[in-house]
């Protein structure tokens, strides 16, 4: 049984990865329509789109020092309000017709989601471990939840012509509210491990060197090009089927629902194998249905063709990263520290992917800059081993111990 205090908390973390779900796919059902009111060319977008890629960059590469000296609630708390912030700057970029403006914005959504989006798997990582249940696939499930309801909503608004800068507003209030509600069932002190009551402004205690771990660097492999599968849809998508397969931008924002909707299928569905089958063969098949998916998008000339073969790549792509995170998660000590670095890693593809597909889309054209993520998610396939033994091994065994916080006494759940 869980106890009231940590499905409270699971609940939460439910809406944390729900918030940037909806926020995200928000704005990117509405990228046709932004870039029309920008004038800007698809390498301009990638441009654009850089702000995203650097802001979550070094929203990633601060979270796990900030995790370690506050602990994850007041990181994904930050996080978030940047997110909800993110999205009253994007429109008003929009309405303004500011190129820097939504790149801005991007850049407040990309740290947001970044730093924090680090710090909520940290706090998912320790839900599993007290539970002794698969929960990083569900929370990352919620994400997609998100991003089909954010979608649905997208479509309708860029049928009708809702004006964007409204449109994001909206969203942001309605995230600001669930945010208000959601931190106050986060505990403190998950996931710090510097307090100088503790250290007496000593010297640091020893932690691991975790990029040294050869398994752990292969983890972040797979990460990378599961993230690269899912952030090449989530920044191209909607404009790949339209300048790729001539479809109206309606259309082209309805296929990127379907891909967010085969994202929630594949996660909230992929406990059942996980538990069955375990996390190797499950991301291996995973890579071959995202390689499946996007060759067909990539080489078939038929619209409907193409745009059915995005639920395969969004299948594909649904349970790699939380997998490879979870898996990084219990892969030693300093559970932390390890999902941090792979995190970290698995950023590295929405620093350089936007830009760089943007500049080959630029040249010769989106379909064809898309058989580089096909090249990438097919060395998933091979990384797949690494992500180790089946997620029965963790549900039998108890809980990996961790070193008690200065927090403890505050009624933070325990193992």
């Amino acid at each position: 049984m869980i106890d009231l205090a940590t499905r409270r908390r699971r609940t939460a973390l439910f809406l944390f990865f729900l918030m940037p779900g909806l926020s995200i796919s928000s704005w990117v059902t509405r990228t046709p329509d932004i870039r029309d009111q920008l004038g800007a060319s698809t390498a301009q977008m990638g441009i654009v789109l850089f702000g995203l890629s650097v802001g979550s960059m070094l929203g990633v590469l601060g979270s796990g020092a900030l995790v370690a000296r506050f602990g994850t609630r007041p990181v994904m708390g930050t996080g978030t309000a940047l997110v909800i912030l993110s999205m009253a700057v994007i429109g008003c970029g929009a309405l303004w017709s500011s190129a820097p403006a939504v790149m801005a914005g991007l850049f407040l959504f990309g740290a947001g989601m970044g730093g924090g989006e680090v710090a909520v798997n940290i706090d998912g990582a320790e839900v599993e471990q007290i539970t002794g249940r698969t929960v990083l696939p569900t929370l990352h499930g919620f994400f997609s939840l998100g991003t089909v309801v954010g979608a649905s909503l997208g479509i309708l608004c860029t049928a009708v012509g809702f004006p964007v800068h409204w449109h994001l507003a909206a969203v942001a209030a309605v995230t600001a509210a669930t945010f208000a509600h959601a931190l106050r069932a986060i505990p403190h002190g998950v996931g710090r491990t510097r307090d100088n009551k503790q250290t007496g402004g000593g010297a640091k205690p020893h932690r691991p060197a975790v990029w040294k771990d050869r398994r752990l660097l292969l983890i972040g492999g797979i990460v990378l090009t599961m993230a690269l599968a899912e952030g090449a849809a989530n920044d191209w998508l909607p404009l790949l089927m339209v300048d790729g397969h001539d479809m109206d931008p309606a259309l082209g924002s309805a296929v990127y629902a379907g891909f967010a909707a085969a994202m929630a299928i594949g996660r909230f569905g992929g406990g059942f194998f996980i538990d069955r089958f375990g996390r190797a063969p499950v991301v291996r098949a995973s890579a071959v249905s995202a390689a499946l998916g996007l060759a067909v998008v990539i080489f078939a000339d038929n619209a409907f063709l193409a745009g059915a073969a995005v639920l395969l790549w969004g299948l594909g792509a649904s349970l790699g990263f939380p997998l490879a995170l979870s898996a990084a998660g219990d892969s030693g000590p300093d559970s932390a520290a390890r999902v941090s670095l792979v995190a970290m890693i698995g950023y590295v593809a929405f620093l350089m992917g936007p830009p760089g597909l943007g500049f080959l889309g630029d040249h010769y054209g989106l379909r064809t800059a898309m058989t580089a993520v096909l090249a990438f998610v097919a060395v998933a396939i091979f990384l797949a081993p690494a992500v180790g033994t089946r997620r029965t091994t963790l549900t039998a065994a108890a809980p990996v111990p961790r070193p008690a916080t200065t927090d403890e006494h505050l009624g933070r759940p325990g193992p």
